[in-house]
């Protein structure tokens, strides 16, 4: 396997501080400086590697993205009971404790879902990545109830994980420990089996 090229480390460094100054600091305050210092790097290298701070931002997005993406394939590929088995590992990739859980990464998502609703290109990525994964939890709920219920159900779900993402970041006392998985997955046998019973009626 290849060794990644020393630009390909530095814009991971680069994004990784990032992803550190905002979750600590926010958007506004993660200046080059900031960032610069978080990876271990010169200003001069920040600008070398990326043109703005914006860049950086959409870049942590794409990986944002790729690595819950990546947990929800390790979680799908371990449960193999069934149609809610599947609801239940996605739920579980973006909100269990412990194996390879992100306090960081999930104050950053917060923030960058704040500033899509500023700045166009940051939305437009955000967008893209939210109707991908709700889309892929609407496939997956369709197994269980049907496509017809699949949307609504997958988006009331979506919209609590969303939900608990921006408490677990603005107001972490709010929310007992370790309870979001758990209370999200009893929502969907919830909806899941009122969606199931009304097909049948």
């Amino acid at each position: 396997m290849a060794r990644p090229s020393n630009t390909e480390e530095r814009r991971q460094q680069i994004v990784q501080g990032l992803l550190r100054v905002m979750a600590e600091r926010g958007y506004e305050r993660a200046s080059i400086a900031e960032i610069a210092k978080a990876a271990g790097l010169s200003a001069g290298l920040v600008h070398y590697h990326f043109t703005e701070k914006q860049e950086i931002l959409l870049t942590l997005v794409e990986q944002l993205a790729a690595r819950v993406r990546e947990r929800v394939k390790a979680r799908l590929e371990r449960a193999k009971d069934g149609a809610r088995a599947q609801v239940d590992a996605f739920l579980d990739a973006f909100l269990a404790t412990g194996d390879g859980a992100d306090p960081a990464s999930v104050a950053a998502w917060v923030t960058i879902s704040a500033e899509a609703v500023r700045q166009p290109e940051v939305r437009e990525a955000y967008e893209k990545v939210v109707r991908a994964d709700l889309e892929h939890l609407e496939e997956l709920v369709g197994a269980v109830v049907g496509r017809r219920r699949a949307r609504a159900v997958a988006a009331g779900l979506f919209a609590a994980v969303q939900g608990y993402f921006v408490l677990s970041a603005a107001a972490p006392d709010v929310i007992p420990s370790g309870s979001a998985a758990g209370t999200v997955k009893r929502m969907a046998a919830g909806l899941l089996d009122a969606a199931e019973s009304s097909e049948g009626t």
